[in-house]
């Protein structure tokens, strides 16, 4: 005997963890909200999932309609399912995270009423968070910091050419930790993805530093190869 289950609606939000590099100071997107609960909160980018689209489509909505933001690839990196996360009933939601270069085409303009303004703000200076955002923010930070351990994502980071101060910069940044220059230097250089460019700072009052590019053909040949970035 066949047994059907009754039709139902579930309810699923979105969350996005945005983190940028400013001047070499990381930062987190965050929206003020406009609507209750929470109205006048700030809060990650989030809202509700429509019945009849998938989860990454919403993610893309939600991010565009709340900063104006079109393009950005995100990963999703966990699920939050406390039962009484949300003061209006069961909500779950599915956090997204994405690592931006901040440049002049960021510009943050919300297309819904449902926040009044979008601002990019230091993770140092955070301030109380709408429902349980500081958790999902809290886990969103635990990723890339795992993450760039194994992985190249620093590079999403920065500029397409950098100087080596700056690349350790957002490690010690990221990782929340003072890296022996000499060591980190000579680790980043050996492991061959890094281009030295025929090309040095300009604009600077002190001396001018080589520039460096990420060699993408080179880590691609690396793939399989366990690299520990900023140990």
């Amino acid at each position: 005997m066949e047994t059907f289950l009754p039709k139902f609606d579930s309810v699923f939000s979105i969350d996005c963890v945005i983190f940028g590099l400013d001047e070499g100071e990381l930062k987190i997107l965050l929206i003020e909200r406009n609507e209750e609960p929470f109205k006048n909160w700030w809060a990650l980018p989030g809202y509700i999932v429509e019945q009849d689209e998938s989860i990454d489509n919403a993610a893309e909505r939600i991010l565009y309609e709340l900063t104006g933001l079109r393009g950005i690839y995100m990963d999703q990196f966990y699920t939050f399912g406390d039962v009484n996360r949300h003061p209006q009933g069961r909500v779950i939601t599915v956090a997204y995270y994405a690592m931006l270069r901040l440049s002049g085409n960021k510009e943050l303009k919300p297309v819904s009423n449902y926040a009044s303004k979008a601002v990019w703000i230091s993770v140092k200076d955070i301030p109380k968070l709408a429902f349980d955002h500081e958790k999902i923010f809290i886990r969103g930070f635990e990723k890339i910091r795992n993450k760039i351990s194994y992985q190249p994502i620093a590079f999403e980071l920065l500029p397409e050419k950098f100087t080596l101060t700056q690349l350790q910069n957002l490690y010690e940044v990221i990782l929340n930790k003072k890296l022996d220059k000499r060591n980190f230097r000579k680790k980043m250089l050996n492991y061959g993805i890094l281009k030295e460019l025929n090309e040095k700072q300009k604009g600077v009052s002190y001396r001018a530093a080589k520039l460096y590019k990420f060699d993408k053909r080179k880590y691609a040949k690396l793939f399989q190869k366990e690299l520990t970035f900023g140990k």
